[in-house]
């Protein structure tokens, strides 16, 4: 019986090397398109104009109450895990801080392109 050593020079192992690397950047630039593609179908799809969250707070593990905007309605409810339960109804004149009507009304959507290029501002300033 004889063994056969199997003996890699370092071309072999370079070019293997290559060749994996260029797997994992095939995956990196699908996952990215498909991260894209999923957030632009999100984005048309799950556009909401008359249901917002206007402010959440946490009430132990697990549990938040949150004061929901529901047309022109403004609804505080329990959500947990698995559940949401209705607690109130409030009314505008009810709410002491309406600083989200002002962002909402001004509020732009920034693309990644430009919160990645202010980011880069940062870090050449600093």
């Amino acid at each position: 019986m004889k063994l056969y050593l199997l003996s890699t020079t370092s071309l072999e192992s370079f070019l293997e090397l290559i060749g994996i690397l260029l797997i994992f950047v095939f995956v990196l630039v699908i996952t990215y398109l498909c991260v894209r593609w999923m957030a632009g179908y999100q984005k048309i799809h799950m556009k909401s104009k008359n249901l917002h969250i206007i402010e959440s707070v946490p009430a132990g593990s697990n549990k938040m109450i949150c004061l929901v905007r529901a047309g022109t309605e403004y609804l505080v409810v329990a959500v947990g895990k698995e559940e949401i339960h209705y607690l109130a109804t409030l009314s505008e004149e009810q709410l002491t801080d309406m600083s989200f009507k002002a962002e909402s009304t001004n509020k732009k959507e920034e693309t990644f392109q430009e919160i990645f290029g202010q980011f880069k501002d940062r870090l050449s300033k600093k």
